[in-house]
């Protein structure tokens, strides 16, 4: 009887992939977002997937039914498999795969308890500047990727939970420091993820985090014709976030107020007072219901000087 091999990878592209490339075993596909939104340590419980599915319908329209047949059933599935030999975890460099695969270990130390786990995570390839994704690799350097894959000890998987639920906890401030202790850690892109985390909070200088400093710097840096190209350019800017363009265009829609046209794509005389720190636009942007993780948007600032985060208190 063969070795029973369950995998679980960051998207339907990453199963489709491996699939076509015969890699056998059962697969599950881990199609959350948990970079955005409300989250809680409890990854699984009824509460977490009613705090999941509130953010969802705020935030992007989806249905209760697109949320149970894309995120619940296979989820379910990921359930009901229980008899593996070795469970195989495919994610990326980004923040987006980052922060899913620590809460997928969470909920694995909580529900798989001492089976063998293993991590392939893509990113550094020789030969190339640039950082790839699992589908951007040839046949031959995916098959050395899950040659060379990680066995993840208990001591990794304590440590990607601990950063789990600091991630998920009411204030960033101790994720600020942490993140930075274990140049052991086999999650080699984890601090860089956490990082870019850290500077989604609003910057004291004009109240806007990096992700929005940016969509306004190229719209003003590019000339681009529609909405639909500033987000194709954010795309290919972007790869430190791994977002898709759903998240780019709801969060240029939030900035709209900073912007004269979209069809060309150009700034108003605001837009370009904030980008040039001239007039913060933090009061204007405040929602007190806009949750990273654990913590609230808009009660912590980035301030750029220090390179600290600052709470507010009132």
């Amino acid at each position: 009887m063969g070795t029973s091999i369950l995998h679980i990878t960051n998207g339907d592209s990453t199963t489709n992939y491996l699939k076509e490339l015969n890699f056998s075993g059962d697969f599950i596909t881990w199609r959350e977002m948990l970079c955005e939104g409300k989250t809680t340590t409890d990854v699984g419980s009824e509460s977490f997937w009613k705090s999941r599915y509130d953010f969802f319908k705020t935030s992007y329209k989806v249905s209760k039914q697109k949320f149970i047949d894309y995120t619940l059933k296979e989820y379910r599935a990921l359930c009901n498999k229980k008899n593996t030999n070795e469970i195989v975890l495919w994610f990326e460099h980004d923040l987006f795969c980052q922060i899913n695969m620590i809460a997928v270990i969470s909920w694995l130390k909580r529900y798989r308890k001492g089976y063998h786990i293993s991590l392939v995570c893509s990113g550094k390839v020789k030969g190339s500047k640039k950082l790839k994704s699992l589908v951007e690799l040839k046949e031959n350097q995916i098959n050395n990727h899950y040659k060379k894959r990680i066995t993840l000890t208990q001591d990794d998987i304590e440590y990607a939970d601990y950063i789990w639920q600091l991630y998920c906890s009411d204030s960033p401030l101790r994720l600020e420091t942490v993140y930075k202790f274990d140049p052991m850690s086999p999650f080699q892109y984890l601090a860089s993820a956490i990082e870019a985390h850290i500077l989604r909070f609003p910057s004291l200088e004009n109240g806007l985090n990096k992700i929005e400093t940016s969509i306004l710097q190229t719209a003003n840096e590019n000339t681009l014709t529609s909405k639909d190209k500033l987000v194709g350019k954010l795309l290919k800017d972007g790869e430190v976030y791994g977002f898709g363009d759903l998240q780019y265009f709801n969060k240029i829609n939030h900035l709209s107020k900073l912007f004269y046209s979209f069809n060309p794509v150009k700034l108003n005389k605001k837009g370009k007072q904030v980008l040039e720190n001239q007039l913060n636009f933090y009061a204007q942007l405040r929602n007190d219901e806009a949750y990273l993780g654990g913590s609230k948007k808009y009660s912590f600032l980035f301030n750029h000087q220090s390179e600290k985060l600052l709470q507010i208190t009132s």
